[in-house]
């Protein structure tokens, strides 16, 4: 084997290894966020209960009006976290919140049926995301801790065992990365076990998921032909009012050139050097124009290095942060440099911010860009900023934007785009 082989197995094997560490971790924050629902799941589960057996008394007829509505809420918090670790889910029209009227509608019912299944799955498996990580921890470290244990103390995570010798504390953590391999082996498939309950019951019907759909589809449709014509417009302009301008006045400068290198050359070669400069004018052009349909640094140093040079290149000091192991489509990557784009250019315009930082994550098959400044705020879409545009272009990949920007500041552009493949 040469060294180049070593090397390149070296570069896979970290590489498989940061992938299953990103998972894993991935896997304990879904499980702890699951244990976050689970357990208000419970308590409405049992204030549910309670206002079953005691409504023909009429005692719990008041809490029965706010288990709905309680429910419908707590239905939405899950949507919105399992959308944060996968496909977003569709929510279905809102449900009614009167006590009639909300027993005999389908999408409470099912909301109902993950509440009991969130309580009785989702909780234990909550619990397991929590609590063996610490396990893990706390017996990898014993060694280290035991000397200062008290003699009669467990020493094991689960309860039983006391180490009085230092290979039985070594004992100890050896249990300790066996739970570390637990995490790391299977807490991915407990996380989607987790899950499974809520996408299958908190999502829209087929009927209501696929009208939804259609509406959404031909909204973005509609963004995309209207980003796009708006693109080839201000190509169209740019090579109008710019491009062509200068390559007629080098045409017009050679024409005259011509006629004159015969009878005053001195004043041809002026000529020769106005359409030169002309020249390597519209040639600068052609290549900004160029840059602005796809920039070519996305393919040279990929969304990283783009963004690195766009923060370099601004006039308000400029962090970033990038963690996007893999790249994205090409059309998304394009998408999220010219929102960083626009984004820093209204700051330099318009904001008066000190500092800017640019934050860009791909988790979950989803690119999310958050860029922030400490200006005066009161940014609006409305304002000819070229919020506007950025929202359509965002649109045409499904995507999403929310703009923060009370009066006073800070300023936080949050952009969240499908990776692609």
């Amino acid at each position: 084997m040469t060294t180049r082989d070593t090397v390149a197995g070296a570069a896979g094997f970290k590489e498989i290894a940061l992938r299953v560490l990103r998972e894993a971790r991935a896997a304990v924050a879904q499980l702890a966020g699951g244990l976050g629902t689970a357990v208000p799941a419970l308590a409405l589960l049992l204030l549910a209960a309670g206002a079953a057996v005691t409504a023909p008394l009429g005692v719990g007829l008041l809490a029965g009006r706010a288990v709905p509505r309680a429910l419908h809420a707590l239905a939405r918090r899950e949507r919105a976290r399992l959308g944060r670790f996968g496909p977003e889910i569709v929510a279905p029209e809102p449900p009614p919140v009167r006590l009639r009227a909300a027993l005999a509608d389908p999408v409470t019912r099912r909301e109902l049926r993950w509440l009991v299944r969130h309580t009785t799955a989702g909780l234990p498996l909550g619990l397991l995301g929590v609590l063996l990580p610490v396990a893990a921890v706390r017996d990898c470290l014993f060694p280290l801790l035991w000397p200062l244990a008290p003699a009669d103390a467990t020493s094991t995570s689960l309860g039983i065992g006391t180490a009085h010798t230092w290979p039985e504390a070594a004992a100890v953590a050896l249990l300790g990365l066996g739970w570390i391999a637990i995490v790391l082996g299977l807490f991915p498939a407990l996380a989607r076990l987790q899950a499974a309950t809520g996408r299958r019951l908190l999502a829209a019907g087929p009927e209501t998921d696929l009208s939804l759909r259609v509406a959404e589809l031909t909204a973005t449709r509609a963004a995309a032909l209207d980003a796009h014509a708006t693109e080839l417009r201000r190509i169209e302009r740019s090579l109008h009012d710019g491009t062509q301008n200068r390559i007629v006045t080098v045409t017009v400068l050679l024409g005259a050139a011509r006629r004159m290198v015969a009878r005053d050359p001195q004043g041809a070669g002026e000529l020769l050097e106005r359409a030169q400069s002309a020249a390597e004018q519209a040639l600068a052009e052609l290549r900004s124009v160029a840059r602005g349909i796809l920039p070519p640094v996305l393919a040279d140093r990929g969304l990283a290095g783009a963004l690195s040079g766009l923060a370099a290149q601004c006039a308000v000091p400029c962090r970033t942060d990038v963690e996007v192991p893999e790249r994205c489509a090409a059309s998304v990557e394009a998408t999220a440099y010219f929102v960083v784009a626009e984004a820093l250019t209204n700051i330099a315009k318009h904001s008066g911010a000190r500092t800017a930082t640019v934050t860009a994550r791909a988790r979950a098959g989803r690119l999310r860009l958050r860029i922030a400044d400490d200006g005066r705020g009161g940014a609006d879409e409305r304002g000819g900023s070229g919020l506007a545009g950025v929202r359509d272009r965002v649109a045409a990949h499904d995507g999403t934007l929310t703009l923060a920007s009370p009066p006073g500041g800070p300023t936080v552009l949050d952009v969240e785009l499908p990776c692609g493949t």
